[in-house]
């Protein structure tokens, strides 16, 4: 049973499941909006996917030394990771937003003719998802969120 006793493994988990839960209730705090959805959703603060590579990168620099070959390939990982949550995934996700309104914007114009309401209903469009990626700052905190937890998890076992 060596796999629970993994601890970079463990520690990215951890951070993962960390992350998702508290965008609850910091997503709480800022808005005064509950939604309890965002614990299985992607995008918000922190970012999750920050978090779980920074834990197994920090986890793995405990456990192997920060010179070692293993540490370096996941740090890159976590690197590319990262990014790809800021730049190419927020894309991504603006991209949806404007699909979505040019969507709504047709609809409404396609209610407006003449005839329209004659027709019968027809199936509603269904949204693009928009919170795909991160601000820099919500990578940022995901990172710091992994690299806390992955020290304090080593800690405790």
């Amino acid at each position: 049973m060596e796999l629970f006793e993994n601890f970079p493994l463990w520690a990215a988990l951890i951070a993962i499941t960390f992350a998702q839960i508290i965008k609850v209730p910091l997503h709480f705090i800022a808005t005064k909006e509950f939604k309890p959805g965002l614990t299985f959703s992607t995008g918000g603060m922190p970012s999750s996917h920050s978090a779980a590579v920074t834990a197994v990168t920090t986890g793995i620099g405990i456990e192997h030394g920060v010179s070692s070959g293993l540490f370096a390939v996941s740090c890159v990982l976590a690197i590319i990771i990262m990014f790809d949550a800021t730049g190419i995934r927020r894309q991504a996700g603006e991209q949806a937003i404007l699909l979505n309104m040019l969507v709504k914007d047709f609809h409404h114009f396609v209610s407006e003719a003449k005839g329209w309401s004659k027709k019968g209903e027809y199936e509603k469009q269904k949204e693009l998802k928009e919170l795909l990626g991160h601000q820099p700052i919500e990578v940022f905190f995901g990172g710091l969120t992994g690299v806390f937890l992955a020290f304090l998890l080593y800690s405790l076992f």
